[in-house]
């Protein structure tokens, strides 16, 4: 693989979906409430995006299969007659110009469908514990943030950026005409927090006027926590091998 490519699995029919944007980010608070929206909506996954500028290595899953580094986009059609792309995944881009690259293929791809607005899920890490999580927000217009503080939202200052493909998404797509909102979970950030992931998932259905059963979302985030832990053990396990002296190959894995 030397480009970012996209792989159509199924044909979809949306009308100007409404993109919601997932990848894995502090606390991973934004995965899991995609996730959780993907399960119990039963959307339907059309595509998967692929890109050299993803981490190099695979998942190996608890049945010995392996499965590669992948965004996935999600269809949903809504009962309230509104549709949405969600797109989700187990990585984001690992250099800044691979994040361009893949959030401008992304924003490609759902324009394509007549996407012209879109949410941004994330994390906002503490890094210490906090008593009850909040929701904190920022839009591409004032009109969008006013509505961010009619749902509880409380707005981002001027002491910082938005990191990652929740920030660039939106920076990107206000150069396209696109509008659209970011909310972040107030968070540890050391663990996977499904108690910042319900705050922020209340929060985008009462905007987007979604019913959704959140009583899974605990058990979701604890596959989520396996999950990582294999993460976490793979990226230890690279980077001692990278840090090996010429013939001091380490043989207890294959590849």
């Amino acid at each position: 693989m030397n480009k970012t490519y996209i792989k159509m699995m199924e044909e979809v029919e949306l009308t100007e979906p409404i993109f919601i944007e997932a990848l894995p980010g502090i606390g991973h608070v934004g995965k899991l409430v995609a996730e959780h929206i993907i399960h119990e909506l039963d959307a339907k996954k059309f595509a998967e995006l692929y890109s050299p500028s993803f981490p190099p290595q695979v998942f190996v899953n608890e049945d010995g299969t392996i499965e590669p580094m992948k965004n996935e986009f999600y269809a949903l059609n809504g009962e309230n007659g509104q549709d949405y792309i969600i797109l989700v995944g187990n990585t984001q881009g690992l250099s800044p110009e691979g994040q361009y690259e893949v959030c401008g293929m992304i924003l490609d791809f759902v324009e394509k469908y007549g996407a012209k607005r879109m949410y941004t899920l994330g994390g906002l890490g503490t890094g210490q514990p906090i008593e009850k999580s909040k929701v904190f927000g920022a839009a591409t217009t004032v009109e969008l943030a006013e509505m961010l503080k009619e749902n509880n939202v409380t707005l981002r200052s001027a002491d910082g950026g938005i990191i990652g493909a929740s920030g660039l998404l939106l920076g990107m797509g206000m150069l396209r005409g696109m509008n659209g909102a970011c909310l972040m979970g107030e968070t540890p950030g050391y663990f996977i927090d499904a108690e910042a992931s319900k705050a922020v998932l209340k929060v985008l259905l009462d905007i987007l006027g979604m019913e959704v059963d959140i009583a899974k979302l605990e058990e979701r985030a604890e596959e989520t926590r396996k999950m990582i832990s294999k993460a976490q053990q793979m990226e230890r396990e690279m980077s001692e091998r990278m840090h090996l002296a010429p013939g001091e190959e380490d043989l207890r894995y294959i590849g």
